[in-house]
């Protein structure tokens, strides 16, 4: 017993159970091809694009380690190479018609393909990849690719392996003469390049799976299948998506006497004595990416997009498609390429420019888009203003990029909006950069301290304002102490942007403190605040995981509150409810007592309201919509908020929010204002969120001269809020297939966008409207491709579509209650999906198959609650025309 057990550790040890094992003197004689196939995930493969190489193997062993016998070197070599469709095609449709292998691969690659690697193999694993030092890359990889699918270990268990694909972790299951390795793709270091956008719903999706079947014969292999999978699926809709599949295969035909092994004691002198150019060469990949010959300078690709980039062609989808196409050439281009198209540009079309420099994010383009600005120019104001939202948008913003901007504002700039747009859009960065684990890179923790010293010590009103709403963007756990402190002690709008600056945050981060503050700011225990800012404190309660007593409480004070208000919090109570929210059980149960809930608390008359709603509901992503309005108690606009947000099982996107708030316009119908509004000065203006980025607020008017001026000289025009492209959807992933070639995905997705609001007051008709039209085109573009230098081969696909959404309120205040109707219209949209399968070969000969539909989907008028409906009918019933001044 003890005998076989030393026998079987010797076995181990030396080799015998752990590797495969090549006979002396034979020539093993293989038939190997390796297969791409490009397509949508679940298409059938036999209408993919794609190719096959395949070739005959020759493999011979050329000497064992005399003290180890599972120490072998093993000469491998490629020869009688073809390339061929990996689909039958039609001689039409087929690019490899009529072409030798020499002329599609190239006589050099060819030649080079063809000469013979040795491999250390070393208990199945290669010790040392044996070729020739200036070989191409491209022949390099298929090599590496077929000497990989070589590495194998005869007994179960997990490895940390590296082969072509990197250092891998790796599990081998034996059963009998079968053996099955499963590579963990995810887990392998290798040098891939790649990013993704900031939000998970804008991003994209990513499954590698890669196995691979050994059958053995006489402890040497009869077979090899190998398969690598890669599916790229876009969240925000996952019938979207592409799929890269890699097959190898290896099947021994024939064994036949070959030549003898070389004599000696050393691997060095046995690989000198075969070849002396051989070099021992890295297993892992080395990157190769082919050069574009026939492509377009940067200049020429505007020239051919230019007239689409029109201000007056942003809503369409053609300007979205043509900027994703420029800031793909933009982030191949230099700093000297980019500044030459900036400068010669026109005014026009400049900010269009600037919006595609800003969301390439190279050094480049960085450097060339901040050495164009002058911050100390007040002339240039748009053009800064385009930058900086650009900058917000980011879709994976750099350390530099911030380092950059907080520079930028330590600096002289020349107007105060955009010192008070670029200290808000160093908040936005500050949170997509936190999010991504970057909180204690040198740029973060330099301008997180640069806001919250800078708010400390501000004593102008509008400068504390400006570092809240940079607080705002960035959301800091750090900084909730100092938001409640301006939220309870401070008034009017910086008390409003505090308490509007706490609402964003998860309710995870509101502790205690949060809780009771908001509660003594809705009760008023310490000192009158307004309306907005008693509403705001409320909802942030109702939606952080609310006690009995805090929903009884602010139950209980309805009926005691201004008229409006006390209908604007039943509501807000009542959307709840309805929509289902996770404060609508504790409600519930605070409900059953008569004493909050009774017929006299719950008919307050009123029109203010707050409603909730769903724009799609599907199998990714769901979108809703929010529209509350709170009036003063002499009918006029107090607050109105729109609100849609997209959503999937794991995450969240505030897509955009339009607030319109008015303040101290009752002397003008010679009305009382409502408690602790008495000396308000009179005020209008917009706020805005977009893709959960906090914009400076616009002003329509402040004070009353101003009002009386813009009343008088009023033209009928909305007022823009923000105008422009923005990327949305950004991803890039380069990927190394384990048979060879280099890999690609690419989606993008942009936003051509146009958001603008106003305000009609009629003393006249004693009637008041709102207006919020959002003017969207949408264009996502994927693209998966595989490129073997002398080919490739790939598959994009495209969504578009434009739409306009209008929010209108109208209120007629010449009796009590005032009547309000609220409209939320969709107009018909075109919506339109094109899928595109290629392979090309550098020549210029293509084959393409292209597949679409365009259809056109219904516009639609979104349901509010029955109350509005029934007021509509009257305000329309008796309607006027009432376009006679707007400010």
């Amino acid at each position: 017993l003890v005998n076989s057990k030393t026998l079987f550790v010797f076995l181990f040890q030396t080799g015998h159970t752990t590797g495969p094992s090549l006979n002396n003197d034979k020539l093993y004689k293989f038939a190997y091809s390796a297969e791409v196939y490009v397509d949508r995930v679940k298409a059938s493969l036999q209408k993919s694009a794609g190719y096959r190489i395949s070739s005959g193997v020759d493999v011979n062993l050329l000497w064992r380690n005399p003290d180890n016998d599972d120490d072998q070197l093993v000469k491998i070599t490629i020869r009688d190479v073809q390339v061929e469709n990996v689909n039958e095609r039609p001689a039409a449709k087929n690019i490899f018609k009529g072409k030798s292998t020499e002329k599609i691969i190239g006589k050099e690659y060819l030649e080079a393909l063809q000469r013979p690697i040795v491999l250390e193999l070393v208990r199945g694993k290669v010790k040392n990849f044996y070729s020739y030092q200036n070989e191409p890359g491209f022949t390099q990889n298929i090599k590496r690719g077929l000497a990989s699918l070589f590495q194998l270990q005869l007994h179960s268990g997990a490895a940390r392996e590296v082969d072509i694909s990197g250092k891998c972790n790796t599990t081998y299951h034996v059963r009998q003469d079968q053996v099955t390795k499963i590579k963990a793709l995810d887990s392998c270091e290798i040098e891939n390049q790649g990013f993704t956008s900031h939000n998970q719903i804008l991003g994209v999706s990513t499954k590698a799976t890669s196995a691979t079947i050994y059958v053995l014969e006489d402890s040497f292999i009869k077979s090899i299948k190998a398969e690598e999978n890669y599916a790229f699926l876009l969240n925000s809709r996952r019938k979207t998506g592409a799929r890269i599949l890699s097959k190898q295969r290896l099947e021994l035909k024939l064994v036949q006497a070959g030549p003898g092994l070389i004599a000696g004691k050393q691997v060095a002198s046995v690989i000198k004595t075969l070849d002396p150019s051989y070099v021992a060469v890295p297993l892992v990949a080395e990157p190769v990416k082919s050069e574009c010959k026939k492509c377009p300078s940067l200049s020429e690709h505007w020239q051919s997009i230019r007239e689409h980039m029109y201000p007056e062609k942003l809503s369409k989808a053609e300007a979205a498609r043509s900027f994703l196409s420029f800031i793909q050439n933009i982030r191949k281009a230099t700093k000297e390429e980019i500044l030459q198209i900036i400068r010669s540009e026109n005014k026009e079309l400049l900010p269009q420019v600037v919006d595609a420099v800003t969301s390439a994010q190279t050094p480049a383009s960085l450097e060339a888009i901040l050495e164009f600005l002058d911050f100390k120019d007040a002339s240039a104001f748009a053009m800064q203003e385009r930058f900086l939202y650009a900058c917000g948008f980011a879709s994976h913003p750099s350390e530099m990029l911030l380092k950059s901007l907080t520079a930028k504002f330590k600096g002289d700039i020349a107007n105060e909006e955009i010192r008070e747009t670029l200290v808000i859009v160093m908040g936005a960065l500050i949170r997509k950069l936190c999010d991504r684990e970057g909180c204690k890179l040198p740029a973060v923790v330099e301008a997180k301290r640069l806001i919250l010293n800078r708010l400390e010590k501000a004593k102008k009103d509008d400068n504390v304002r400006m570092y809240l709403l940079a607080l705002k963007n960035a959301l800091l756990p750090e900084a909730i102490p100092l938001l409640l402190k301006y939220a309870e002690s401070e008034e009017g709008p910086i008390s409003n942007v505090a308490t509007t600056a706490l609402q964003r945050y998860d309710p995870s981060l509101l502790t205690k403190e949060v809780k009771e503050t908001m509660n003594r700011i809705y009760h008023q225990n310490h000192k009158v605040h307004e309306k907005t800012v008693r509403t705001t404190a409320a909802a942030i309660i109702l939606n952080s995981n609310p006690s009995y007593m805090e929903v009884k409480n602010i139950l209980l004070s309805i009926g005691e509150l201004p008229l409006e208000m006390n209908k604007y919090m039943l509501a807000m109570i009542q959307d709840i409810l309805q929509f289902e929210m996770p404060a609508s059980k504790i409600v519930r149960q605070v409900l059953k007592d008569m004493r909050a809930h009774n017929y006299d608390r719950f008919s307050k008359m009123g029109s203010s309201s707050a409603y909730s709603g769903y724009i799609t509901r599907g199998p990714d992503v769901s979108s809703t919509y929010s529209l509350d309005i709170l009036y003063s108690g002499s009918g006029i606009l107090r607050r109105s908020n729109m609100n849609i947000h997209i959503f999937d099982r794991n995450a969240e996107l505030h897509a955009s929010q339009v607030v319109i708030e008015a303040q101290g316009l009752e002397s003008i119908i010679a009305a009382t204002p409502d408690e602790g509004e008495e000396n308000l000065d009179s005020f209008a203006g917009m706020s805005a969120i977009l893709f959960d980025v906090q914009l400076r607020p616009v002003t329509f008017f402040q004070g009353y001269g101003d009002l009386m001026s813009k009343m008088l000289s009023a033209t009928g025009d909305p007022m823009n809020v923000v105008k422009g492209l923005i990327l949305l959807t950004d991803y890039s992933q380069e990927i190394q297939l384990q048979s060879g070639p280099r890999a690609g995905a690419e989606f993008l997705g942009g936003l051509a966008i146009d958001i603008s609001g106003g305000m009609e007051f009629s003393l006249w008709y004693r009637e008041s409207k709102t207006n919020v039209k959002n003017r969207v085109a949408m264009f996502i573009a994927g693209n998966a491709e595989v490129d073997s230098l002398f080919v490739k081969t790939g598959m994009e696909t495209t969504l578009e579509v434009e739409t306009t959404l209008d929010f209108i309120s109208t209120v007629q205040f010449s009796q009590y209650p005032f009547l309000v109707c609220m409209q939320m219209d969709r107009v018909e949209s075109p919506f339109r999906h094109y899928v595109t399968k290629y392979e090309s070969l550098p020549s210029g000969r293509r084959y393409t198959a292209r597949r679409g539909k365009a259809e056109l989907l219904a516009g639609n008028e979104y349901p509010l609650h029955q109350e509005n409906s029934n007021m509509c009918r009257k305000v329309f019933g008796a309607k006027s025309d009432s376009s006679s001044s707007w400010f």
